[in-house]
């Protein structure tokens, strides 16, 4: 069996575009599906997996991890964010591939289950794009987050800090202490809150204030309460607070989560296997995560298909705690989808049966969306003395 071709299909999903990976084999109707979508880098990422597939068309698909040498090792300049993306999406159009083949979905090629659900959070209405509240208003965001755990969740993930310098203003670290404790007390203790930072705070000192406040209601994790990178800073963070840490979705080699695991920097990783290379590299970052007592919640914001790849991931990794979906961002999510394997009960996607991915991408429906320019939220990340701020 060869590869011989590698297209990209893009579908617009408002706030972001989907960046769809198909390969193709010599064996009639035998290819793969991936997903290699970066926020804002659509062209980038589109661009990146035209240049790899010169490095892969005429190679054997079921050579996964020779395949993805060749990728990385001939492209001589390291990947970065854009290139570890577009060969993401290529890696995963492989397991996908390799499981066809054999009649097996990917979670068996990667040893076998280990769970029999793989349990799930959601975003404020389902990531819906239209869905943005004013946090200023704690009745109308306690109400939002009410009927987002109705739709079936027992967890959910919240943005409940302001951009933020280098200090915390006391009026709003009382004000985010006041909205946590509302809506902790509007869903009760049974249903897990984490909140995400999205590493606004430029200080150690305004993060600590910031955790502080939210740590009376206990959330499952802070999420990149500093900027990624700064593997001593977070770890130096971790030791002065209460609440557990997470970061990862803007990390991309074994190596740099080697560094977090070896100062225990935070209490969950959250690869994602869009940017990370995929299950090959996600299957690495886990287990050094594992030798560290470190859990697994992998990011995920995107697609149908990264939700795919991601059930077959959780599947399959023993120190996997819970994943990241945003199955409800736009309306035609499963319109795209010829099938597709995400099916949410009691707070959880059940495990799949089908081959490969077990979700095939609908072409001629996903033609109806197609590329347009995203709408970019961070465009008001701007403090009050209009100095930029981190989004």
């Amino acid at each position: 069996m060869k590869i011989t071709a590698v297209e990209t299909l893009v579908v617009n999903a408002i706030h972001r575009n989907w960046v769809f990976v198909k390969v193709l084999t010599d064996q009639p109707g035998l290819n793969g599906w991936g997903e290699a979508t970066l926020e804002w880098k659509t062209r980038a990422v589109v661009g990146t997996v035209e240049d790899l597939a010169p490095l892969i068309v005429g190679e054997d698909p079921m050579r996964i991890e020779h395949v993805v040498a060749r990728m990385t090792r001939f492209s001589f300049w390291p990947l970065g964010s854009i290139g570890m993306s577009a060969a993401s999406g290529i890696e995963q159009a492989l397991w996908d591939i390799k499981g066809k083949a054999l009649g097996v979905p990917v979670w068996e090629l990667l040893g076998g289950r280990v769970r029999d659900s793989v349990r799930v959070y959601t975003h404020l209405h389902r990531g819906r794009a239209d869905a943005s509240l004013d946090t200023r208003d704690i009745s109308a965001f306690c109400d939002a987050v009410q009927e987002t755990v109705e739709m079936g969740y027992n967890a959910i993930k919240l943005g409940l800090v302001p951009y933020t310098g280098y200090d915390a203003r006391l009026p709003d670290i009382r004000h985010v202490e006041a909205l946590a404790v509302a809506v902790r007390e509007r869903v009760g203790d049974d249903v897990d809150i984490m909140t995400d930072f999205h590493g606004r705070p430029d200080s150690l000192a305004a993060a600590r204030a910031y955790i502080d406040a939210i740590a009376p209601i206990s959330p499952l994790f802070v999420e990149e309460p500093i900027q990624p990178g700064d593997t001593p800073a977070m770890a130096a963070l971790a030791a002065q607070v209460s609440c557990p840490l997470a970061t990862g979705e803007r990390l991309f080699t074994p190596r740099e989560f080697a560094e977090v695991a070896e100062t225990r920097a935070v209490t969950y990783i959250q690869p994602d296997l869009a940017h990370c290379l995929g299950f090959s590299g996600g299957r690495r970052i886990a287990a050094i995560a594992e030798a560290a007592h470190i859990g697994v919640c992998p990011h995920n914001p995107m697609g149908p298909v990264a939700g795919a790849v991601a059930l077959q991931f959780d599947t399959a990794t023993p120190n996997f705690v819970i994943q990241e979906e945003a199955v409800g961002m736009v309306p035609w999510f499963e319109e795209i989808c010829a099938t597709h394997p995400l099916t949410l009960e009691n707070g959880a996607w059940t495990v799949p049966e089908a081959p490969g991915l077990g979700i095939e991408i609908d072409e001629a429906a996903a033609a109806r969306y197609p590329f347009a320019q995203e709408v970019i939220w961070a465009l008001d990340a701007v403090l009050p003395d209009g100095r930029i701020a981190s989004w």
